[in-house]
């Protein structure tokens, strides 16, 4: 596959898709060869899905926040891919979204990853991502791996998820505020230096 819209009408044609295509739902996805970061979540809610934007949300405006980027960089695809880990909103489950379907990332994300030669940086939100990413995050918490950021880069940077609901996760670990975001938001800098984004921000 020798582009990104290839892969996107593969992953509509897949015979897994058929009831995401009769809703009218598309593989929700952004992504360019000059990506600088890949954000991997978890897959869509059904807001974004409906409006085809991705982190259409207030987990999206916090990550943003977390970031230390504005809404326009976050949506430049030239600076940020953005890849759940299922393409499609996984329906409602008996305590909140299903989680994203197995199989899916392994399937495609190699594909998307093959046509993206200039990623610095893959930001993994939650723990779908991060036990797919990083092997030793299937033995330990969610909690242990975020604490353990450093051992991960400069190639990954593992992050809980911005949902508002995480509050008391938020509590009861202050040092994420207070270590884990300056180091963050460095290495997203880093990520983007030399990018037009970063000029414009030498500017201000």
């Amino acid at each position: 596959m020798d582009d990104f819209e290839a892969v996107r009408q593969a992953i509509i044609d897949d015979e897994s898709n058929v009831l995401m295509q009769e809703r009218g739902w598309r593989p929700l996805f952004t992504a360019s060869t000059s990506a600088r970061i890949v954000l991997i979540g978890q897959a869509p809610g059904i807001k974004a899905q409906t409006s085809g934007v991705p982190w259409d949300d207030l987990s999206g405006k916090r990550l943003m926040d977390w970031l230390g980027v504005t809404a326009e960089q976050f949506r430049n695809p030239s600076l940020f891919a953005l890849l759940p880990m299922d393409f499609y909103y996984p329906g409602k489950g008996p305590s909140g979204d299903l989680p994203p379907r197995k199989g899916v990332a392994q399937r495609w994300h190699p594909p998307l990853f093959e046509l993206m030669s200039n990623v610095q940086l893959t930001l993994l939100v939650g723990r779908y991502a991060q036990t797919h990413y990083i092997p030793s995050a299937r033995r330990v918490t969610l909690t242990e791996t975020v604490r353990d950021y450093r051992r991960f880069g400069p190639e990954f940077f593992p992050l809980v998820h911005p949902s508002p609901l995480n509050f008391r996760w938020h509590t009861k670990n202050p040092w994420f505020a207070t270590d884990v975001l300056p180091d963050l938001r460095a290495a997203v800098r880093d990520a983007l230096r030399g990018t037009e984004a970063d000029h414009s921000r030498q500017e201000r």
